[in-house]
């Protein structure tokens, strides 16, 4: 719905755009909608640019998408210019890409880095968003881009005693910036999802004792990840304008494509020798294999043994074979995990998996973690529990659309928006891969270029057109 331009006095100071963060989606928002004569702000709580990868600096960390996949695709002579050094980068070698992003367009004089957005309202007599920060600075903007990730605000359980623990904890999502020695030491590592996965088998070589604590087990498949070579290198270049199209028609921002047959009508030894081409592709490409594998409980189940017989070939132990299989959901119903030797640490004498469906968290004492089972000795306890995913960034903000009404109660029963991207009563403010869109379920980087060229083009229509904005429809 778009309405006529209103009447409107505002201060000088007054923003086109105010954008919410400075990681992907935020660093080319900056770049887009200034590129196309608008002034914009971005605000950032880090105190520097990169968002996921500023944050997450935990040993391991590695992006689980090809690094010339997970790459921006808006200038191609970005692309050409600069050199990965491995087929999947670690958090370091992103977060300098972002950053050499970030100096090549100039992107840092239009960022506030170190403050955090409190309050968002719109003011309907003026047709501005008027925002607030944590700091007491005020801004008034006609419209706001949150572009706070959809995998950024970090989840710590709320255990018993944690208060008492006398030794140190960690979160991998807010991973300190200097080097953290663990030579010698008990560690326990709580959660297995991807960035649990990533990090236990590195804690596993210099610890004394590795303790993992394990909810819910996920599919992990070996990271086929090599070194480029010059060779490689003017290979991806030149194939560039290829991967970008296949992968803008993909469903998940990728450029590799399943078997054009449906799973059970191609034999046996065919099929497995398919599987193993996905498996050498890496994670989440596995769930690609066939086209009706993610749709369909039968075309899923042959995946589904090629997995857990490759797990049981590389586990010793089969009882710890059967805690690492998960039996709760179809392979790729979740984003599968992406590893560099997570099911052989299980082989490890030093190395202990807790079942916490068996044996839950009872307390955390001084000294550890008491199960039923027992007190698991520790002299550091890392929390790999991910985030608050998708409305936590917003959720933690006060925002509030017309008539006053606020974010966090109308989506009290879960949220609601147009494909990710409005929300109805909220005119003129975006949400970049927000809940309702593909979100993490696709490469980040592409997904968040489609959402914002979505969004300037949208701004551009308006302001050609002398329209005030636009607003979802309930």
């Amino acid at each position: 719905r778009m309405t006529q331009q209103h009447a409107t006095s505002e201060p000088a100071a007054a923003l086109d755009v105010l954008v919410v963060g400075a990681g992907v989606a935020g660093l080319y928002a900056v770049h887009r909608l200034r590129g196309q004569g608008l002034s914009v702000c971005a605000v950032e709580a880090g105190d520097g640019v990169g968002g996921t990868w500023y944050w997450n600096r935990y040993p391991g960390a590695r992006c689980d998408v090809e690094s010339i996949d997970y790459s921006y695709s808006f200038d191609p002579q970005l692309e050409q210019e600069w050199d990965w050094t491995e087929r999947y980068a670690t958090q370091p070698e992103i977060l300098r890409y972002l950053e050499h992003v970030a100096d090549r367009y100039d992107l840092r004089r239009s960022i506030l880095f170190g403050r955090r957005v409190a309050t968002a309202a719109l003011d309907e007599d003026s047709g501005r968003w008027r925002i607030g920060l944590d700091t007491g600075e005020r801004f008034a903007t006609r419209f706001v881009v949150f572009a706070a990730g959809s995998l950024s605000a970090a989840n710590t359980p709320d255990l018993p005693g944690l208060g008492s623990f006398a030794g140190r904890t960690f979160h991998t999502a807010r991973w300190p910036h200097e080097p953290v020695e663990f030579a010698g030491r008990r560690v326990g590592v709580i959660g297995t999802g991807s960035s649990g996965i990533q990090i236990i088998p590195i804690l596993a070589e210099p610890a004394e004792h590795l303790t993992v604590f394990q909810r819910s087990p996920n599919y992990s498949i070996p990271s086929p990840n090599r070194p480029h070579t010059p060779e490689s290198r003017a290979e991806y270049r030149r194939s560039y304008a290829d991967r970008r199209r296949l992968s803008r028609e993909s469903g998940g921002g990728s450029p590799h494509r399943p078997d054009p047959r449906d799973t059970l009508e191609v034999p046996e030894s065919e099929r497995t020798e398919i599987y193993q081409r996905q498996w050498q592709l890496g994670g989440v490409l596995f769930s690609k294999a066939f086209p009706d594998q993610l749709r369909d409980a039968a075309a899923n189940a042959p995946a589904r043994a090629f997995f857990e017989a490759k797990v049981r070939a590389t586990v010793d132990d089969p009882v710890i074979a059967d805690m690492l299989i998960p039996t709760d959901h179809p392979i790729g119903t979740k984003r599968i995990c992406t590893d560099s030797g997570y099911y052989p640490t299980f082989n490890r004498p030093d190395v202990t998996l807790v079942d916490l469906r068996a044996t839950p968290i009872e307390q955390v004492t001084p000294g550890g973690i008491r199960t039923p089972g027992g007190e698991h000795a520790l002299d550091d306890i890392v929390f790999a529990t991910g985030f608050d995913a998708l409305t936590g960034a917003l959720a933690a903000i006060d925002i509030r659309g017309r008539g006053g009404r606020e974010l966090r109660a109308e989506w009290a029963a879960g949220p609601r928006t147009y494909l990710g991207l409005g929300v109805a009563g909220f005119p003129n403010m975006f949400v970049v891969t927000g809940p309702g869109s593909p979100g993490v379920l696709t490469n980040m980087i592409l997904a968040s270029e489609h959402h914002v060229d979505w969004i300037g083009d949208t701004i551009a229509h308006l302001d050609a057109h002398g329209l005030w904005g636009i607003e979802a429809t309930a």
